[in-house]
């Protein structure tokens, strides 16, 4: 049977694909190139001998073929995942799991989990895709995101207040003198958070000036790494940028605001308070909210409020 099976990695780049509506999302989920995950589709659709999407030029349609083979196969992969776990939790070691939005994760935890892993080798640290858009899961041993901190049956701990600040690159940011050229740069918008936009102007005290042209990202990870390769000028989480501000290679023409929009927490079941692995991360990522909230002064009020 398992001979008749079409490649794993081909029906990888397919789910993902049909679950995040694009190539490109999919590429930045699977770490490859979007031509890597059309190609792949296409070898599977050879493979079956059918059309799994109907390709238009401002996006992907799923077929009824397709419709029919992406919820099974995402079941598929949950199965497997959940089976791995199991298997993987019997090492003798400690086995942290934490849920964390893939923007968060790539901009801001990992750079820093180098330090927890040299210090405590003992701990195998996974990390999860578990951003506002995917619910809480039991089989975490925590989650790292924004909100209030009132997830039912979760104790939440405050990590550090977020602001938006808008940052592009330097070669960008030499056109930008005053908030009216911002007419003269795209602007790179998160398809699901366009009023962080306004949201950044009002806290600026400045009109909207309006763009020329707007790049629309179907996810903060992307929008960010879009920012970094000069394609226009984002407003992002302030921790999504904090780390390529420090090094240069994002600048903010207008200044980071004080002003909070939101708040990071880390969450857990009670359960779960015990465990040794935990509280060794808690402390840890406790001195790197220190750390991210003396070099970030945010002025603490209500969530998403402005002057």
């Amino acid at each position: 049977m398992a001979g008749h099976l079409p490649s794993l990695n081909r029906l990888r780049a397919f789910e993902a694909a049909a679950r995040l509506g694009s190539f490109a999302a999919a590429a930045v989920e699977l770490n490859v190139t979007p031509a890597a995950v059309s190609q792949k589709v296409r070898l599977l659709e050879d493979r079956l001998g059918l059309p799994l999407f109907k390709r238009h030029p401002n996006g992907l349609e799923l077929t009824d073929q397709g419709r029919a083979y992406q919820p099974g196969l995402q079941n598929a992969f949950e199965a497997i995942a959940r089976l791995t776990e199991e298997v993987r939790a019997m090492r003798a070691g400690p086995v942290l799991t934490v849920g964390v939005a893939p923007a968060l994760a790539m901009h801001w935890l990992i750079p820093r989990l180098a330090t927890f892993n040299r210090d405590h080798p003992d701990i195998e640290v996974r990390i999860a895709t578990g951003g506002l858009m995917n619910p809480l899961r039991d089989d975490w041993t925590c989650t790292v995101r924004r909100g209030h901190g009132d997830w039912p049956g979760y104790l939440a701990e405050a990590l550090f207040p977020s602001t938006l600040v808008a940052v592009c690159t330097q070669s960008l940011a030499k056109q930008l003198h005053k908030p009216r050229d911002l007419r003269k740069v795209p602007s790179i918008v998160v398809a699901h958070l366009r009023d962080q936009w306004d949201w950044w102007f009002k806290a600026m005290r400045i009109k909207a000036a309006g763009v020329s042209r707007e790049i629309s990202f179907g996810s903060s990870a992307m929008a960010v790494q879009a920012a970094i390769d000069g394609v226009g000028v984002l407003v992002a989480q302030l921790p999504y940028v904090s780390d390529a501000l420090s090094s240069g290679r994002l600048v903010a023409p207008f200044g980071v605001p004080r002003q909070q929009y939101e708040s990071w927490y880390l969450a857990f079941r009670s359960v779960r308070a015990e465990d040794a692995a935990l509280g060794v991360f808690r402390e840890w990522l406790r001195r790197e909210a220190l750390r991210q909230k003396a070099k970030y002064p945010i002025t603490t009020a209500d969530d998403r409020a402005i002057p």
